[in-house]
Parts: C-alpha cells; structure tokens; sequence
C-alpha cells in the first residue's frame, strides 16, 4: 500500500494545492506559486520518506476501507480503496494517496481543473433559472449541502467502425382536381455504408457516478489534457477506477455504434419518413487509456429527497434533475390543451 503525498510549499511548508486559474501549484497561507513540472522535481527527493510514512491496512478480503496515517497530523485518515485524494478529517489537509496512481494504476492523462468552486457555485444559480415548472421555493430556500471537485475516473476507447444499415422512406405527393384530393406514397429501399474511426471515446470507470450524469456534462476537451502527474490531484478529491477496461469496453462500443447509426442517417434526406430496416456495425482495432477529468459535484435536499447536480470543470457545462411543481405544470398542461382545441377548432369551421 502507498504513503500519503503531501505537497508542502518550499517558502513556508504549508500544503500547496494545485490552483485552476493559474494553473499553478499554490499556498493557500504564503500565496506561493510554482509550476507543476518545477515542484514535482522539488519533491523527488522525498518520494523514498513518503512511501515509508506510516499507514496500517486494516481491510480485511471483506472489507472496502484501509487507514493511512496523516503525516500533518498524525490522525488516521480511513478512506475507500478506490479514493485518491481526500482530506484529512482531524487537520483539513489535503492528501493525496499517491500509491494509488502508482504502476499499473497509474493514468495516461489528466485534464486539470480550470473552474473553481466559485464558478460552481454561479453555474448551479444559473442551471436554476428559466425553470418554469421548477418549485419557487426550491429555488428561494434550497441551499447547497455540500459541493466537492473531484477527478473521475475515465476509460478513452479508440475504434475503427464499418457500418451498413438499409432504410425503409417514403416519398408523399398530393394533389387535387375539381373532385379529388389525391395522396400519392412511393416506398425507397435506401442503403448507406461507411467506414468510420473514433478516437478516445469517454467511459466513466467509477461505479459510484452515474454514467448518464456524466455522458451528460460531456464532452470534455482531450486536446488540454496533460500527462499524468499527482501534482494535479492536490486541493481536490480523486477516485482510482473500480470498473476495469474489460467491463467498460462494451459501452464504448455502444456509444460508437449509436453515433455511426446517427451519421449515417444524417445523410438520408429528402423522404417524408425514414426507418431502419437492417442494421450491421462491425467495430475493431484500438486502444484504451486512462485519464482522469475534473468533475464539481454539488449536493442538495429539498423535502428529505436528495439532488445531484454536477458540472464538467474544464468547460463550466452544468446538469442535474430538478423538482417539479405538479401544480403548476398541470396549468400549463390545462392551458396548452385549450389552446389545441381551439385551434381544432378554427381549423373545422375553415373547412366547413
């Protein structure tokens, strides 16, 4: 098992975090700023102490917890065996478990935070407004239970796609003379086939996140992301992944199919209606790697029910389920139904 990495400031030996604006690692107490690069080489020299820190394993084959030893305070800090990066409850530091991203587990990649909390926090005011049917006194009393930056766990899938679906359209032409209205349906056979390469297509690896919630706050932008380093994770809290390559590939294959199905139906246009008759999708070839993106979670409870919100930390995209007012949507129901029937109703005495 690892040792708990803490990142101590060169100038007054506080614990630096990484800060998203600068980019930087920074002390929060001397406001000391270093570069990643530069203090990942500072802290070479005590990668041989850290991983002699004390810690006790105190799992068993049952169980999903080990404790680790704060090196601040010496508190034993008890967390997941997933869990990367958390804080310590006794002190408040901030530690990141550094033999869980080490070897094997260690990832290719990482997307660093580039919102903070603040941005969080404003982007969740925003989710709340131009909900119509959205409770006012949610919005007026509902108060944040807790919000967190954490690094998730990702699986990115590369693949060559080959597809082939065959269509069922229809083509409707109408006319009228003196005495008929006449309705003309022409059926297609229509056939699109295309090759197709996805590359780094995301995969949630954690069991605990929910993987519409983030498919939801895609996408991220790979093009920023940076190779791995531990630096990263300082100031935030982190998870390992729980769902292996093996187990997530299949729902990468999934999502590649469902866009190969999209792109190709894209290109069917000009019929009144299109179905897909036969489909085949045949994937191949590619690799995995395995990142970690930054994720802010925001936790909220309105009438004892629980609402997860969540917000990618790249981009500042915001999602989550929000109540709704029955009575209020029921009005709204009641009052598009009205003026559906009135329109039925126009619509009647101009044909008659």
């Amino acid at each position: 098992m690892s040792a708990i990495k803490e990142y101590k400031c060169p100038a007054c030996g506080g614990t630096m975090e990484f800060d998203s604006t600068s980019q930087k690692m920074k002390c929060p107490y001397c406001d000391t700023e270093i570069s990643v690069e530069e203090y990942e080489a500072l802290n070479e020299s005590q990668t041989s102490e850290d991983k002699k820190s004390g810690q006790t394993e105190k799992s068993t084959k049952e169980s999903t917890f080990v404790t680790y030893i704060c090196e601040s305070c010496g508190g034993e800090i008890t967390a997941d065996k997933t869990t990367g990066a958390t804080t310590c409850p006794f002190c408040g530091n901030r530690v990141v478990l550094k033999g869980q991203f080490e070897g094997g587990l260690k990832p290719d990649y990482v997307i660093p935070f580039k919102l903070d909390k603040k941005a969080a926090k404003a982007a969740y005011q925003k989710h709340l407004e131009g909900k119509a049917f959205v409770p006012s006194v949610f919005k007026e009393e509902n108060h944040i239970d807790e919000i967190k930056g954490l690094y998730v766990p990702f699986w990115l899938f590369d693949g060559d796609v080959d597809a082939d679906v065959r269509y069922k359209a229809t083509k409707v032409r109408m006319w009228s003379d003196h005495d008929y209205d006449y309705t003309e349906t022409s059926y297609y056979s229509v056939e699109r086939s295309g090759e197709m390469t996805f590359v780094s297509v995301p995969v949630d690896g954690s069991e605990k996140m929910a993987d519409d919630l983030m498919e939801s706050i895609e996408p991220f932008k790979i093009s920023e992301s940076v190779d791995f380093q531990t630096a990263y994770l300082s100031g935030y809290l982190a998870d390992k992944y729980d769902v292996s390559e093996k187990e997530s590939i299949n729902r990468a294959h999934d999502r590649m199919k469902k866009s190969a199905e999209e792109v190709l139906a894209d290109t069917v246009k000009g019929y009144a209606s299109v179905v897909p008759e036969n489909t085949n999708v045949n994937i191949s070839g590619g690799k995995a790697q395995y990142a970690l993106y930054p994720v802010w979670i925001l936790n909220t409870t309105w009438k004892d029910k629980k609402y997860i919100f969540a917000m990618n930390g790249q981009t500042g995209k915001m999602t989550g389920d929000l109540p709704i007012d029955r009575g209020i949507y029921l009005k709204w129901l009641a009052g598009l139904t009205a003026v559906f029937t009135v329109v039925l109703c126009l619509a009647g005495l101009l044909i008659f």
